[in-house]
């Protein structure tokens, strides 16, 4: 929370200056009001975090203000302090909104410990507000959380290519996301209406995928008592998604070959072929030059599905995106387990952005989801996560800053460094792998510590 502030009233010039004063000293920005009138026109031309308020005061009293600000600034939470405190009067207060009843003669460090837990209190509600804000900026990009440049440009030419039904070959590590620009593309395409159909090829024996893809005719092979159409069949006017596309075996590469020249389906068992009108989208997570020039992959099939390659890079490569879509993942497993956890504790923030999550977003996302079920209270904090993390255990080698985590802008200064280092200080290749402009990066090498002249 920037610095925060607060509005003090108290018709008792020395109580309320002893106020002013602590309340300055511990940082804050105070103002101070000695009557209700004044304050209640405070609160209509500024913004405050928290109000403390005397209770009984002439004219418009603590009461009046609690309301007006409730009407006015309903984020700002009002202590009430009073000479004149009764059960009755504290249930009052609280029942109405007060955030605490403090009974005058009050010790100091009383009035420090809750106005410190009235801010936190605030803070914590306007972190959660921002959230859900920005998240929902995200939610017309089809569940594809970023905010990372190189991914942003991938979107844009998902959009692109979206409604011209031209084959797209998707790659990148497992759990980076590459089922969500399937369906992305889906969703931007011509055949939004159509069935969106997924297969994983490597889960099948040659047999079987064929069955899945192709389907048969009635007594085709024993057991087949009726007619089953495949997946390309049933996803006629719609898209077909085919994970990891490499790990099928040769003969069935001629197959998909002759679905995707002829648009059209020969079912096991049959001697007619069917047509069927279908956009075929496909992924894999292993290197396809590679497999084409080992045999493993026919090189005219990879030239069918490769029309448009989009790559996704790993998430140790968009490190921008781990505190965004840590935050997404929050939302969603507190609404899920039904758990009052709304943050994530700097120092789980510090540690994620130093691992290096070799399984990419699923791994973040299971992370999160583990964090929020072991929670106690309103944050994932260090002890929910696993030991490899707290430990600092990754595949960067960040240093240990005196036991502790480093900061986010120590880590960030870490990491500029170490690029650096991997492009023999080249400015322009460092900003292209940290995803920002040459002159942000200026920027961030100027504000260093350890400044110094990194040339091309």
């Amino acid at each position: 929370m920037m610095e925060a502030r607060l509005l003090i009233i108290d018709d008792e010039e020395i109580t309320l200056g002893n106020l002013q004063h602590v309340m300055e000293r511990q940082g804050y920005r105070v103002v101070a009001c000695r009557s209700g009138a004044e304050g209640v026109k405070c609160l209509e031309t500024q913004a405050f975090d928290v109000v403390l308020t005397d209770l009984r005061m002439e004219g418009v009293n603590g009461m009046d203000v609690l309301n007006k600000s409730r009407a006015l600034q309903p984020d700002a939470e009002v202590i009430f302090i009073t000479a004149y405190a009764t059960a009755e009067s504290a249930v009052q207060a609280l029942k109405h909104g007060a955030f605490y009843y403090i009974a005058k003669p009050f010790r100091l460090d009383e009035v420090r410990k809750v106005v410190a837990e009235a801010l936190e209190k605030v803070r914590l509600r306007r972190e959660n507000q921002a959230l859900h804000r920005e998240i929902a900026r995200y939610r017309d990009s089809d569940s594809i959380i970023t905010q990372d440049p190189g991914m942003q440009r991938l979107l844009d030419m998902a959009r692109q290519i979206a409604p011209t039904d031209c084959s797209v070959l998707i790659t990148g590590e497992s759990g980076t996301g590459k089922e969500l620009f399937a369906k992305f593309l889906h969703r931007h395409s011509a055949r939004r209406d159509g069935p969106y159909v997924a297969l994983n090829c490597g889960a099948f024996s040659e047999q079987l995928l064929a069955n899945e893809l192709f389907g048969h005719e009635k007594g085709a092979f024993t057991g087949a008592t009726a007619l089953k159409k495949g997946l390309i069949e049933v996803s006629a006017g719609g898209t077909l998604f085919l994970d990891e596309v490499t790990e099928m075996e040769p003969s069935m590469q001629v197959k998909l070959l002759r679905v995707l020249q002829e648009k059209e389906v020969l079912r096991v068992g049959g001697t007619r072929p069917v047509k069927c009108d279908v956009r075929v989208i496909a992924a894999t997570n292993r290197d396809v030059e590679k497999a084409v020039r080992e045999g493993r992959f026919r090189e005219d099939l990879y030239f069918r599905l490769n029309v448009v390659n989009l790559h996704i890079p790993p998430l140790a490569r968009r490190r921008g995106d781990i505190p965004l879509l840590a935050r997404h993942f929050l939302l969603r497993y507190a609404e899920r387990m039904k758990k009052p956890v709304t943050r994530i504790s700097d120092e789980v923030l510090a540690a994620m952005m130093q691992y290096s999550f070799p399984g990419n977003v699923r791994e973040l996302e299971n992370l999160i989801e583990r964090g929020v079920a072991m929670a106690q209270g309103d944050a994932i904090e260090p002890g929910q996560l696993p030991d490899t993390m707290r430990k600092g255990d990754n595949k960067f080698g960040y240093r240990a800053l005196g036991g502790r985590l480093p900061t986010l802008e120590e880590q960030e200064r870490d990491y500029i460094r170490r690029v650096l280092d991997e492009v023999k200080g080249n400015q322009t290749a460092a900003a292209r792998i940290l995803g920002i402009n040459r002159a942000s990066l200026w920027r961030k090498l100027k504000s260093r510590p350890d400044a110094e002249a990194d040339g091309d």
